[in-house]
C-alpha cells in the first residue's frame, strides 16, 4: 500500500510539473516573449533535470533497504568471504564515482543552461587535469587488478591438503553425478571408453582402488574440512555452480578441472541464519548446455564432521550393489582373479 502511494504521488508531482510547463508556455505567447531564445522553458528543464537527480537519489536510498532479499547470504565457504570483499569494494568505488559524475554531469546541465547575454569560454585543454584523471583511475585499477590476482592465487594455487575430502562430479544432458572414493580416500581409475548405462563413471573395476567408490544421489559435505572437486564433462560444456560457496569452475569434455574450498556453515546453520527452514544448498549448471538445462540441479547438504563421517561410513559401494556387472568386467579383461574372489566373498557374506 505504501508503495502505490509512493508511486501515485510521484506520478502527481510530474503532472503538476507538466502543467506548469505548459502554463508557461501559454504565459509566454502572452506577453509576446515566446519568440526569445531565452525562455521559462528552459529554466524549467534546467531545473527539472537537478530535481530527478535527487529524486533518483532518495528513490535508490529508499529501495536500499529491499536489496537484502536480492542478494545471497552469507558465504559458506572460507575463500567466498575473501571474493565478497573484492565484490562490496568494487562496488563502493563505482558507486562513489557513478554518484559524483552524474552530479556533476546534472548540475553542469543546470548551471550552464542558456541565458541571455551569457558566453561560452573557449577552453581547449588542460594537461593538469588530463594527467589527474588519467592517473587516478589507472592507480584504483592497478590495485584492484593486484588484490584481484592474490585472491585468485589463494584459492586456485594452493596445495591439496592430505585430509582433503575428494569429490569427482561428472556432468552430463541433463544430470549431476557424483562419485566419493570410499575408505581408501583414492578413485578407481576411469576410462571414457568404458562409459555404458550401467556404469556411467567408466571406472575401471579392474583395479583394487575402485571396489570401495559410492555413488550417493546427493553431495554431503563436511564443515570445516577441505574439499577438493574433481571435475569433468562427458558431452557437451557444463559448469559447476555452488552460489553459496562462491564457487564456480566449467566443466569441459576431454579435459579435468578441478576446485579446492572449505565449506564454513552446515546446513542446519544456514537455515537458522537465513530463517528460512527449506534452506537447501544446491549445485546448479551456469552453461546453457541444451533444452533440459533447467533439470541440471543437485542438492548439496553440510553436516558437522561426526555427523559426516558416520554418514560416510555407513554407504554401500556402487561395485558391492552390481557385483554381477563388475565379475562380468573383470572376466572379461581377464584380469585380477584375486579382486574378483574377494569381490565373490563379499557377496555371500
Amino acid at each position: 500500500m505504501l508503495n502505490l502511494l509512493i508511486g501515485l504521488g510521484v506520478l502527481l508531482v510530474l503532472l503538476v510539473l507538466f502543467l506548469l510547463f505548459r502554463l508557461g508556455g501559454t504565459v509566454a505567447v502572452v506577453k509576446g516573449t515566446h519568440k526569445k531564445r531565452e525562455t521559462s522553458a528552459n529554466n524549467i528543464n534546467a531545473f527539472l533535470l537537478l530535481f530527478m537527480f535527487i529524486v533518483g537519489i532518495l528513490a535508490a536510498w529508499y529501495y536500499n533497504g529491499h536489496l537484502a532479499e536480492h542478494f545471497l547470504p552469507e558465504s559458506a565457504s572460507e575463500h567466498g568471504h575473501w571474493t565478497d570483499e573484492l565484490f562490496w569494494v568494487t562496488t563502493a568505488i563505482i558507486l562513489v564515482v557513478f554518484l559524483v559524475t552524474n552530479f556533476v554531469l546534472f548540475y553542469f546541465a543546470f548551471r550552464y543552461r542558456y541565458r541571455e547575454g551569457n558566453q561560452a569560454t573557449f577552453y581547449p585543454e588542460n594537461n593538469k587535469l588530463e594527467i589527474i584523471w588519467t592517473v587516478i583511475p589507472a592507480i584504483v585499477l592497478t590495485l584492484l587488478v593486484l588484490a584481484g590476482l592474490r585472491t585468485w592465487g589463494k584459492i586456485m594455487l594452493s596445495d591439496i591438503p592430505e585430509n582433503a575430502l575428494k569429490i569427482e562430479v561428472k556432468a552430463k544432458q541433463f544430470a549431476w553425478e557424483v562419485r566419493y572414493p570410499g575408505e581408501d580416500n583414492e578413485f578407481g581409475p576411469y576410462d571414457f571408453r568404458l562409459i555404458d548405462a550401467t556404469n556411467q563413471f567408466g571406472v575401471d573395476f579392474t583395479q583394487q582402488a575402485a571396489l570401495d567408490d559410492f555413488v550417493p544421489r546427493k553431495i554431503y559435505l563436511p564443515k570445516g574440512r577441505p574439499v577438493f572437486l574433481k571435475i569433468r564433462a562427458v558431452d557437451v560444456l557444463h559448469s559447476v555452480y555452488m552460489p553459496h560457496f562462491r564457487l564456480k569452475m566449467d566443466a569441459v569434455p576431454g579435459m579435468e578441472t578441478q576446485f579446492l574450498f572449505t565449506p564454513t556453515i552446515t546446513t542446519d546453520e544456514m537455515r537458522a541464519k537465513t530463517g528460512n527452514p527449506e534452506f537447501d544448498y544446491e549445485l546448479a549448471c551456469t552453461e546453457i548446455c541444451g533444452r533440459g538445462h533447467f533439470a541440471m540441479r543437485m542438492e548439496i547438504v553440510v553436516l558437522e564432521e561426526e555427523e559426516f563421517n558416520t554418514w560416510y561410513a555407513e554407504q554401500t559401494p556402487w561395485a558391492e550393489s552390481n557385483v554381477d556387472y563388475v565379475k562380468e568386467a573383470i572376466q572379461k579383461r581377464g584380469t585380477n582373479q584375486a579382486l574378483l574372489e574377494k569381490l565373490e566373498n563379499k557377496k555371500s557374506s
